[in-house]
């Protein structure tokens, strides 16, 4: 439980950073952009947004994770939303270490 606050935490962290995206449409632009590192989804997102932005990341070999549900991700960045997009490597790759530690 603690690493998933820690990783939540991040998100809010890499927001203020100014390395994250928010919101489907853009983070469809600037995954294609070449610009978004990690896609973060909402487990609780509809369907076709995650058919969407599953074959959006396979497309442009971008990471999808699926760990949070929206509450979780709108909490950690204080607006309401299902998909994020971390742009810095750093923080997709931190990200992506406290996930597997276990969140």
């Amino acid at each position: 439980m603690q690493n998933r606050q820690k990783a939540l935490n991040l998100i809010g962290l890499s927001q203020k950073a100014g390395k994250l995206v928010s919101g489907f449409e853009i983070v469809s632009i600037s995954v294609k952009a070449k610009k978004v590192k990690l896609i973060i989804l909402a487990q609780d997102a509809q369907t076709d947004t995650t058919a969407k932005i599953t074959k959006i990341g396979k497309q442009n070999n971008v990471s999808v994770i699926t760990e949070f549900n929206s509450s979780e991700i709108s909490q950690a960045i204080g607006k309401k939303r299902k998909v994020l997009g971390i742009t810095d490597t750093g923080f997709g790759k931190a990200l992506l270490q406290k996930i597997k530690e276990g969140v």
